[in-house]
């Protein structure tokens, strides 16, 4: 059974840094393009970083460029986020998913992800 697991989430301050974690089960995600969604109350799902399994890159959207990073541990077959310079936007349940995908890059799709986690809360707030 694949399964996907986040944790890392929390409350924290404006500026403030956290980092998820995903951990991925009954598969390698060595094949697999990895990306973080989140969902705000009342509003749609949004995608948020992306790493490609074929060349590694990585993709963000425009709203945590700079101040999200994406990165992936194969060994441990893992993928983080890391969360700088949080502010009151960010707040949301964050969900990984994955997509076996090596003959191009992620795409900041969530259609194109056919296995999710249940989700993570991040809060940030003063």
């Amino acid at each position: 059974q694949l399964q996907l697991v986040e944790s890392g989430g929390g409350s924290v301050q404006p500026g403030g840094s956290l980092r998820l974690s995903c951990v991925a089960s009954g598969f390698r995600i060595d094949k697999y393009a990895i990306g973080w969604f989140r969902q705000a109350p009342g509003k749609e799902r949004e995608a948020v970083a992306c790493h490609s399994a074929n060349d590694g890159t990585t993709k963000y959207s425009d709203s945590v460029k700079g101040r999200f990073t994406i990165a992936r541990d194969n060994d441990m077959n893992t993928v983080y986020l890391q969360m700088d310079s949080l502010n009151p936007e960010d707040t949301a349940v964050y969900s990984c998913a994955s997509e076996f995908l090596l003959i191009r890059q992620c795409v900041l799709l969530d259609w194109e992800y056919d296995t999710w986690g249940q989700g993570t809360q991040v809060t940030v707030s003063s």
